[in-house]
């Protein structure tokens, strides 16, 4: 992991974050990495523009990976409640809906030809951070079980619950047959 930078998504690095996201057709098929923020649901070619938008007047948050070159290789995208509020498995969740956190986790992507080289976890651990320095608080993601099984990777899109926990999250209930909401309380720095 030492050969990734960290750097928080925003002004100063959004054309390296557009540059991969253009790179690999838009994320997803041009997701622009929207899809839990409120206009999700929205279609078409603006996607880029919102995304745009939404970081420079910082209400999009992710811990950009960037390589010894300064090309962005991956992120975590994390963020308040009111900034995510899409979530996956979202009936089962509200049915027994755990305390609401200051922070989600929702969504990881790294480049093909980066993956299985520490990109995500080097995502996450800069996640982790820029959450520290914004205050802490409980923070909550909801991934993928894959110990013992085969897991496609569109799957993966908000990582493993496996790495996860190797960052101290706990797993708090199951909310799909492999999903699980998992929490950590980030203390402030």
């Amino acid at each position: 992991m030492s050969d990734y930078t960290i750097r928080p998504l925003d002004d100063s690095t959004w054309d390296a974050f557009a540059e991969l996201v253009e790179r690999n057709n838009g994320i997803f098929g041009g997701c622009w990495c929207l899809g839990f923020h409120p206009e999700g649901n929205l279609r078409g070619p603006g996607r880029r523009r919102l995304k745009e938008d939404r970081v420079r007047t910082d209400r999009a948050h992710a811990a950009l990976v960037l390589d010894a070159d300064g090309a962005a290789q991956g992120w975590c995208q994390y963020g308040s409640p009111e900034e995510l509020p899409s979530i996956k498995h979202r009936r089962e969740y509200e049915k027994d809906a755990p305390p609401l956190p200051d922070w989600r986790i929702t969504c990881f992507y790294v480049d093909r030809k980066h993956r299985r080289q520490g990109v995500a976890r080097a995502a996450l651990e800069g996640a982790v951070d820029q959450i520290a320095h914004a205050g802490g608080g409980l923070v909550e993601a909801i991934s993928e079980v894959t110990d013992g099984r085969a897991a496609a990777g569109r799957f993966l899109f908000s990582a493993t619950v496996e790495l996860f926990e190797d960052y101290g999250f706990t797993r708090r209930r199951q909310v799909g047959k492999h999903a699980w909401i998992v929490g950590r309380t980030v203390d402030p720095l």
